[in-house]
């Protein structure tokens, strides 16, 4: 079965769904996975996905060599949200350059893309997804045969992202003949076909989106939308483990 989620509405759901057999991979271009991709790709040692921001700063207080990574809003979380400490990186994945995360760990909260992964843990295995590293997901999928394939988009708030339904639809196109002959939920047609009509331009599409919108019109984030858009710019696959760590697995 290949199927998508859109919205948020269903995390509660999948943390009740049987998914021993199913492989999740999550996506929430507009940043968090496409940070998540960035980091290990710069090699950072691990990331450890938290869905609140004391959850962070409790990590940091028993791990002073962690560093710490997220937004609110969209922006860097301050002392002001956190009572005690600034973090060291919002979710720019222009910030997590090899000078800054090579080989260290961090714990990283953002507004929907670690809620996704933490609603993925009963998954026989979770992938962070993104168009960065969308060539190394899909030919280990393919790899790994895998029969029984959810698409989770993160969304925005509670709400469905247009971005996030563009990676997904970009995996489902991409991993289509594995899944065409067998059973194909509406969902991940309805993906495809919205990355279908928007592939030949990307940028121009993903300005559709309310995320990329709120981006554009920020001059120091404006060109995180262009750099999360880089199909395949990263030959690297993270796998959010048992121990709830993600970390670069082999392709």
């Amino acid at each position: 079965m290949l199927e998508v989620t859109f919205t948020p509405a269903e995390f509660a759901a999948l943390r009740q769904r049987d998914l021993a057999r199913t492989v999740c991979v999550v996506f929430d271009v507009l940043r968090a996975t496409s940070s998540m991709v960035t980091a290990l790709a710069n090699g950072a040692r691990e990331i450890i996905p938290v869905s609140e921001i004391a959850e962070a700063v409790a990590l940091r207080q028993a791990r002073p060599d962690l560093l710490l990574a997220g937004e609110r809003d969209g922006v860097r979380i301050l002392r002001a949200q956190t009572g005690s400490v600034d973090f060291d990186l919002g979710n720019s994945p222009r910030e997590f350059t090899r000078e800054r995360v090579g080989g260290r760990s961090l714990a990283m909260t953002t507004t929907n893309g670690t809620r996704a992964l933490q609603a993925c843990r009963g998954a026989r295995r979770v992938l962070v997804g993104s168009f960065l590293n969308l060539g190394a997901v899909a030919d280990w999928l393919a790899r790994e045969r895998v029969e029984d394939l959810l698409v989770v988009c993160s969304g925005t708030h509670e709400e469905a992202a247009y971005e996030d339904v563009l990676g997904g639809g970009a995996l489902c196109d991409a991993v289509w003949p594995q899944f065409a002959s067998g059973p194909v939920a509406d969902s991940a047609q309805v993906a495809r076909e919205i990355y279908r009509q928007g592939r030949g331009d990307l940028l121009a599409a993903v300005q559709r989106a309310r995320n990329a919108r709120r981006l554009l019109a920020l001059p120091e984030l404006r060109d995180d939308v262009a750099v999360c858009l880089q199909r395949d710019a990263a030959n690297v696959l993270g796998e959010l483990g048992a121990d709830g760590v993600v970390r670069s697995v082999a392709g």
